[in-house]
């Protein structure tokens, strides 16, 4: 599971789905509607600080994961 967790695919996905969702959120959170009720004040920030905390974790995850694919092939 760890190593389907650590590939690039899946850090390439959850970087990109969880970016865009953050900043979908962040832009426009106030006329996202679910089950009828929308996300404004604090329920809007806390989504779009967790998307973006997740985000920066696999982009983390993807520049590490790249350095060490250089260092390995120099």
């Amino acid at each position: 599971m760890k190593s389907l967790l650590s590939s690039r695919p899946v850090l390439l996905f959850l970087f990109l789905f969880n970016a865009a969702v953050a900043v979908a959120v962040g832009v426009g959170g106030h006329h996202i509607h679910i089950h009828g009720h929308a996300l404004v004040g604090s329920q809007q920030v806390m989504t779009c600080a967790g998307m973006g905390i997740v985000a920066l974790g696999a982009g983390i995850g993807l520049m590490r994961r790249a350095s060490r694919a250089y260092a390995t092939n120099r």
